[in-house]
């Protein structure tokens, strides 16, 4: 990658894909970057099935852009989050996206098979207003100003 391709590539806005299916946490989520400044497209897809459609863009979702982040809920209809990220995972095409798992689950069942699975970071959704809004803002300094992101196209 060249400077210019470089340059142009810190400057654009990031594709985030949100599977969340909780509509309250989708605002709340929406809002917490907006307060952080996190310049994103913030794609939401609220079911498995339809998430892993989205990413291999099939039927509606042809057109869809290829997220640089996943924000993953574990407790998802259609397909659990679980699936979901082994289906990223374990796809060629798929599976440098960097998968954020956030979610109410605390097991550490869940935590260990995702992580087995190549989940990228583990976290568990505060109760907390203000700690959501602290969690965001250390997403952000890392994965949005420290993290160098994959080239996916």
């Amino acid at each position: 990658m060249g400077t210019g391709e470089l340059r142009e590539e810190m400057s654009r806005d990031f594709e985030i894909l949100l599977v969340e299916d909780n509509a309250s946490d989708v605002r709340l989520i929406e809002e917490a970057f907006r307060e952080n400044g996190i310049k994103c497209n913030l794609n939401i897809i609220n079911d498995g099935i339809d998430a892993l459609s989205y990413l291999c863009r099939e039927g509606r979702y042809g057109n869809a852009a290829r997220p640089d982040i996943i924000i993953l809920d574990l407790n998802l209809p259609g397909k659990t989050g679980i699936e979901v990220l082994s289906c990223v995972k374990g796809s060629q095409s798929l599976r440098r996206i960097p998968v954020m798992i956030l979610t109410t689950s605390g097991l550490v069942e869940d935590i260990n098979r995702c992580y087995d699975l190549n989940a990228n970071c583990y976290i568990v959704k505060p109760l907390e207003i203000d700690r959501f809004m602290e969690i965001v803002k250390l997403i952000k300094n890392f994965w949005f100003d420290a993290v160098r992101l994959p080239v996916i196209k």
